[in-house]
């Protein structure tokens, strides 16, 4: 066998069916149209792949599985070619093999060939026995499977032949359904349809049933109506049925298009004047029958302050809880229809009002004889009287609040009645009153009720604060007012504020007047056709007495620093101006806080104008008297005149819309010498222009005219001193021009006054009374103005004039007199350099 087996060579044969004869053998079909007409689900392909793997385990050929599985059935291939094992006839023979083998039990397998293979073909045809056999019984799984597949199919053909049937009843069923439910819809439609119908129906019958509430409310208003008796008013359903009248009333005004509307919009109309009647004649009904009650008790006893003020405030107040809604609702309806209603209303007011003014009129007119008006000072008559009638009204106005929301004019002329009683004593003493503090004291007692203005508690909707103990004036409301205010309902607020301004308004107005025209009198009495004393021109004598002197200052501190503010200077003391002068401040001081700007500015026009000239017709006095020097004029005239400016510049800008800027005296003047003063300002002519003025151009016009004079008045004083100062420098050219006048023909060299002893002697001179001038004019001046800083100012336009009248001596001494004489004379710096070392403007 050794030698034999290399030689034997193993047919090409596959392990697939295809090639093996088949008596039954089948078209084959490829892999593609396998796949083309079986086309297999995840389930199926992931069968297949399961058989796949399993199949790809070779199984080892059944002779070796005998006998582990000895009851394992033999292939019926075997039985098919049982004979094939035996030698073929002609066949060579080979090497011996060994003998079949043969199991436990004495049987042989199937497989094994039954002679022993002797030749290739042997081998080759047991080969191909047990290739067969392995094919076959790798085919068997997919044998059976194809059985199973083929019983699957049956069954599925059996359960869709089952669905069909169901499908078939289904359908019929649906047919039926169908039928029902088209058959339902038209039900329900119809059903529907009815429905609607019913709301339709019950909606008309709402809405004619809505309207025809407000026509049938006419009945049961007509009914209630129809009560005998006043005190229908009293009951709780009289509101609600004026509320619901009301409603309709306003339904038929908006449906006139209704049948029948007008004619229940007139009924209605009659209802609600009906209702309102039956109110106004409640109201009044209780008014008559509570004076009746209180003037009987008033009259029948002596009672006291307090039961006289219980009967004529606290009883009227306890009608508050009843009255007040039953007017409420009148003023609310007469403003809807106030062709119907506004009478009824106004009716009401009438009665309340003749009333309390029955009442309270005797009351006051005593109070106000305890005054004793013809004979008690006016001002405290003023402040008596008036914080009175304040208390008085205040008490009324609080009361009427609490009844009314409306009828404000005619409570403001019933409380001015009541005022009347006292204004009819106190403006026959105000229109004769002579003194000017008195009235100025009046206007202040009245402005303050009007300032401090009661800040009265409404009906639970006043933020205002409660007043204060400090303030005598302003009074509180009565305790027993104020307790119902939480009892009683909201109202609309009408009458929030008593305005006591309008009240004192008159009184104000009278005193204002006469403080005016008093004022006017004043200013032409006392400023223009003042008649000047001897003590009043004793200048600078009176100057000389006063011990200390105040500089005029800028009024008090505390002073509110605005545009309307009167900063009027201090003049203190008094004895040391012109009364002209201090008649004009006391007078506008007084006179800014009582009148309007426009007539106040007017009046200040007037009296800085008269007060200007009245200074320099005093200064011409002055200049008249003998003990008087050439210069006490000027330094009189500009002493007054600078408080005459600034003056005029708190009036301007108290009463302007622009400020003009007060300056020192010191600034004054030397603006005023280096010609920038208010005369070349815009400030000043134009000050107008650039600054609208609130009620004319005279204030600014007024300030330009005091510049001039002040100007003017300072210039001369220059004038008058530097004459005085530079006598022998003029007293040498007047001599030169006379003699050269006289004697033309010879020459002024040859006089011995011309001679340059005479030319150093006169500018000797020169010097000694330029000294003594100049000391005594600033003593002058710093006795009048005291101020150092207006010397200053002063000085230089002295030293120019002195220098001028210096510069023509030494002119003529050098060119008329003596060529040479100039050495011996000073020059033009060296004079300007003596004058400043002699220190006129320190004061020493």
């Amino acid at each position: 066998m050794a030698t034999v087996r290399p030689g034997i060579r193993r047919p090409n044969i596959t392990t697939t069916g295809s090639h093996a004869p088949s008596p039954h053998a089948k078209p084959a079909l490829t892999v593609e149209e396998w796949e083309t007409k079986a086309p297999l689900d995840d389930v199926e392909v992931r069968s297949v792949l399961s058989l796949k793997i399993r199949c790809e385990e070779k199984k080892p050929p059944l002779k070796f599985r005998e006998e582990d599985s000895p009851s394992r059935p033999s292939t019926p291939i075997l039985g098919r070619h049982g004979g094939l094992f035996s030698s073929a006839p002609g066949s060579r023979s080979a090497t011996p093999v060994p003998m079949l083998t043969v199991t436990r039990d004495g049987t042989s397998h199937p497989l094994h060939p039954q002679v022993p293979l002797e030749t290739p073909q042997q081998f080759h045809d047991w080969f191909a026995l047990i290739d067969r056999s392995i094919t076959y019984s790798q085919e068997s799984h997919f044998r059976s499977h194809l059985q199973n597949v083929e019983a699957q199919l049956v069954s599925c053909d059996n359960l869709l032949d089952r669905v069909h049937g169901a499908s078939d009843d289904l359908t019929l069923l649906h047919n039926d359904w169908q039928s029902v439910e088209d058959r339902g819809e038209s039900l329900k439609g119809a059903a529907q349809r009815l429905l609607e119908e019913r709301d339709r129906l019950i909606k008309v019958t709402d809405a004619i049933g809505a309207r025809l509430e407000y026509f049938q409310e006419l009945e049961y208003a007509t009914r209630m109506l129809n009560h005998p008796g006043e005190a229908l008013v009293l009951q709780t359903d009289f509101l609600l049925m004026v509320e619901r009248v009301d409603v309709c009333l306003e339904y038929m005004k908006t449906h006139r298009h209704f049948k029948e509307a007008e004619i229940y919009l007139l009924r209605f109309q009659q209802c609600l004047t009906r209702a309102m009647t039956l109110i106004k004649m409640y109201l009044v009904g209780t008014l008559r029958a509570i004076h009746t009650d209180v003037q009987k008790r008033t009259i029948e006893t002596d009672i006291s302050s307090t039961a006289a003020h219980h009967l004529l405030y606290t009883k009227f107040q306890s009608l508050v809880p009843s009255i007040s809604p039953l007017v409420m609702e009148l003023e609310n309806r007469a403003i809807s229809h106030p062709d119907q209603l506004e009478s009824l209303l106004s009716e009401c007011h009438t009665a309340y009002f003749s009333v309390r003014r029955a009442l309270l009129v005797p009351r006051v007119t005593e109070e106000i004889r305890g005054l004793q008006p013809g004979q008690s000072e006016l001002i405290e008559l003023t402040r008596v009287g008036c914080t009175y009638l304040k208390q008085v009204c205040t008490e009324e106005f609080n009361l009427f609040r609490r009844f009314f929301n409306s009828g404000e004019d005619k409570l403001y002329r019933y409380l001015e009645g009541i005022c009347d009683h006292l204004y009819d004593d106190l403006r026959p003493r105000i229109l004769h009153e002579q003194k000017l503090d008195v009235l100025c004291e009046v206007c202040t007692v009245l402005q303050a009720l009007m300032v401090l203005d009661i800040p009265l508690q409404s009906f639970g909707d006043s933020g205002a604060p409660p007043p204060t103990d400090e303030d005598p004036l302003q009074l509180t409301t009565s305790p027993t007012l104020e307790a119902y205010d939480l009892q009683l309902p909201p109202r609309t607020p009408g009458l929030a504020k008593l305005h006591i301004s309008h009240l004192l308004q008159m009184v104000l107005q009278d005193a204002q007047t006469r403080l005016f025209f008093k004022a006017q009198a004043i200013v032409q009495s006392e400023i223009r056709n003042y008649a000047a004393q001897p003590k009043d021109l004793d200048y600078p004598a009176k100057l000389r007495d006063v011990a200390a002197f105040v500089q005029p200052e800028v009024s008090d501190e505390d002073e509110e620093d605005d545009g309307i503010t009167l900063k009027m200077p201090k003049l203190e003391p008094e004895s040391a101006w012109y009364p002209p002068l201090l008649t004009t401040v006391n007078v506008l001081k007084k006179l800014h806080e009582y009148v309007k700007p426009a007539i106040f500015q007017d009046i200040s026009q007037e009296a800085i104008s008269l007060c200007r000239i009245s200074i320099l017709s005093a200064a011409d006095l002055i200049l008249a008297r003998p003990e008087s020097n050439d210069i006490d004029p000027h330094l009189f005239v500009i002493r007054h005149l600078l408080v005459l400016k600034e003056i005029t510049t708190a009036v301007e800008n108290a009463t302007t819309d622009y400020e003009v800027a007060s300056q020192p005296a010191s600034d004054t003047l030397g603006n005023l010498l280096r010609g920038t003063s208010s005369l070349f300002n815009p400030t000043g002519l134009l000050g107008g222009m650039l600054g609208p003025s609130r009620y004319g151009e005279s204030l600014p016009v007024a300030r330009t005219t005091i510049d001039e004079d002040l100007k003017r008045s300072c210039e001369s004083l220059i004038t008058k001193c530097a004459e005085l100062a530079t006598a022998p420098l003029k007293a040498f050219i007047a001599a030169c021009d006379n003699f050269t006048r006289s004697q033309p023909d010879t020459l002024l060299s040859t006089q011995e006054f011309a001679q340059l002893p005479g030319i150093v002697k006169a500018q000797d001179e020169f010097r000694s009374v330029c000294e003594t001038q100049l000391s005594q004019w600033a003593t002058h001046v710093r006795l009048y103005l005291r101020d150092e800083n207006t010397i200053s100012v002063l000085l230089p336009a002295m030293y120019d004039e002195i220098a001028s009248v210096f510069t023509a001596f030494r002119k003529t001494a050098e060119t008329r007199c003596s060529p040479g004489c100039g050495i011996s004379l000073m020059s033009l710096p060296d004079l300007w350099e003596w004058l400043r070392s002699l220190q006129v403007g320190v004061k020493k």
